[in-house]
């Protein structure tokens, strides 16, 4: 398939260098189970000797995820924490990571309890800011973590400015690209060095599978992760591998869907009186607008929205019907989460505030449901509500 790279990615997500088996034909990628393979040459191992080191169904995934993401190696591993925590493993005692300040609270956890117990130092900085992130910068620094959007107050950092800064420090540039895949975000093409995703999410997108990816595009720095995902040993298992596999087929479809549905629910919150606050990079008001424009092919199928306080997101929960109330995002199902007990409850309640990530705020992936089913679902809850703090009033 020589022009396979002259394909629109609709078209790349379906027919790439894995569109069938060659041995046998089958239009779907085989389950190899085999955990060792057998050597027929006594002094020349072959290309595949321990399932740990690599495996041909999971290599078909990293070699997709790898031409999606425009890089030059894929690299597969058993959870969104195992390839962030790994990629980290790039990093030696002494040095310094700059770091997106509502980055998510397992890579919060993983930097402030386990890269600190091995020297390694951080400093976490509002990205949008680049004077903030200039001032933060050290001697040491080493590292420029990214999330955008980030999670869960989906700010906007421009990759290409900050890619251009790490450069100048000989630092390299990490991208969590979970809430747009490279369907709408290509980190590497703007000079990010790893791009990080939780397959768990949008990728697979069908809550049956956790998996994390990376991908590079440097022949030195594929080496250096090869050799951690082997020597780390957090590789994500076969059957995992094919689901993600199957899933990143229908992504594009998938996500147009969930986008145009998200635009009219962030509208509706919007204008809703109980609603205090929504954040959405598809508002032209959002602070970061024209670079989500100018770096991304969309706005994303995540948004955030603030009630009053922690008891009125109790007495909303407890009212809505159609999301599935959980941690995760990113499925055929719309997803509500509470941040500051789930994705962020590795945080302490005032690193949270201090981060804006108030005790009002929910988190909602929005799925494949008609939005408008969504809507009037939201605003039954939100009128029960009114009505309850109505009473409480008199």
């Amino acid at each position: 398939m020589s022009n396979q790279y002259s394909y629109s990615f609709e078209t790349k997500l379906l027919h790439n260098s894995h569109k069938y088996d060659p041995v046998t034909g089958a239009v779907s990628v085989p389950i190899n189970h085999a955990s060792t393979f057998h050597q027929t040459d006594f002094d020349s191992f072959g290309k595949y000797d321990y399932g740990r080191s690599l495996n041909p169904t999971r290599e078909a995934l990293e070699t997709v995820i790898a031409d999606l993401e425009e890089g030059t190696h894929g690299f597969a591993f058993a959870s969104g924490m195992a390839a962030i925590s790994t990629s980290f493993l790039l990093l030696s005692q002494g040095d310094h990571v700059v770091i997106t300040e509502d980055v998510y609270g397992g890579t919060f956890r993983f930097v402030t309890q386990v890269l600190n117990r091995l020297g390694i130092e951080h400093t976490f900085v509002d990205m949008t800011d680049l004077d903030a992130v200039q001032k933060a910068i050290k001697p040491n620094t080493r590292v420029f973590y990214v999330e955008t959007p980030s999670n869960p107050l989906l700010k906007i950092t421009d990759i290409k400015a900050i890619s251009e800064i790490a450069k100048k420090h000989g630092a390299l540039t990490f991208v969590d690209n979970t809430f747009l895949t490279p369907a709408l975000q290509k980190p590497l093409t703007l000079g990010a060095d790893v791009v990080l995703h939780s397959a768990t999410k949008f990728l697979s997108g069908h809550s049956d599978v956790v998996a994390g990816l990376a991908v590079v595009n440097d022949e030195e720095l594929a080496k250096k992760l090869g050799f951690l995902q082997n020597s780390f040993g957090a590789v994500l298992g076969v059957q995992d591998a094919w689901l993600v596999l199957r899933g990143i087929k229908t992504l594009k479809v998938r996500l147009e869907q969930s986008m145009n549905a998200t635009r009219k629910i962030a509208s509706f919150l919007k204008e809703h009186p109980a609603i205090q606050k929504v954040h959405y990079p598809g508002f032209e008001d959002h602070p970061q607008y024209d670079i989500q424009l100018k770096q991304a092919k969309g706005h994303g199928a995540v948004l955030s929205f603030e009630l009053a306080d922690e008891l009125a997101v109790k007495d909303f929960v407890s009212k809505v019907q159609i999301p599935v109330f959980a941690v995760s995002l990113g499925a055929v199902e719309s997803i509500l989460s509470y941040p500051a007990k789930m994705s962020h409850a590795a945080m302490s309640e005032s690193e949270r505030e201090q981060r804006g990530i108030q005790s009002g705020l929910l988190r909602l992936s929005v799925g494949l449901e008609n939005p408008e089913d969504i809507i009037n679902d939201f605003s039954q809850a939100l009128a029960q509500h009114a009505t309850q703090l109505e009473k409480e009033y008199r």
